[in-house]
């Protein structure tokens, strides 16, 4: 046969592609990635994370740890809420890496549609405690990949005012 043996495709153009899709299509993986999107701070609590995914905590970490070793998430510290108990002070969220392959890949399209159905589930009392608890920033280059324009749906009353 030829040269192609199980290294070749390691080296190949589509190398990175195929390894981003293994990292990105992994069912956990995929669902941490998708509830961040539409989180309104896309930063989330191990709680918030088991919540909207459904996933065991041990599971989320696993994939966590995972897409923090590819460069792909970051632990954000909100330093004010250590040693608070009902507070929540580690938090997870994207870095610029991975809001660029988010770009490349057309996932931050999804961002609206990520955001309503977020806003759309119901959350327990501690799950709403979280989502409201104080965080850290994003550093600016994430946030701004991130942002997008929400429709002011008070404004919205089907044209019958001037």
């Amino acid at each position: 046969m030829s040269e192609t043996g199980t290294g070749a495709a390691d080296a190949g153009p589509f190398a990175e592609q195929q390894r981003l899709f293994k990292l990105l299509s992994q069912d956990t993986r995929h669902l941490i990635i998708q509830e961040l999107l539409g989180h309104p701070a896309h930063l989330m609590s191990l709680a918030e994370l088991e919540y909207m995914t459904g996933k065991s905590q041990a599971a989320i970490k696993d994939q966590l740890e995972t897409l923090i070793d590819a460069g792909f998430l970051a632990r954000y510290t909100y330093e004010p809420s250590e040693g608070k108990r009902d507070l929540p002070s580690q938090f997870y969220g994207f870095t610029e890496r991975g809001v660029e392959v988010l770009h490349d890949y057309k996932y931050l399209r999804g961002l609206p549609v990520a955001r309503a159905l977020y806003e759309n589930t119901r959350k327990t009392e501690k799950i709403e405690r979280h989502e409201s608890a104080p965080r850290p920033e994003l550093p600016a280059a994430v946030a701004d990949a991130l942002a997008f324009d929400e429709p002011d749906l008070d404004a919205v009353d089907g044209g019958t005012t001037k």
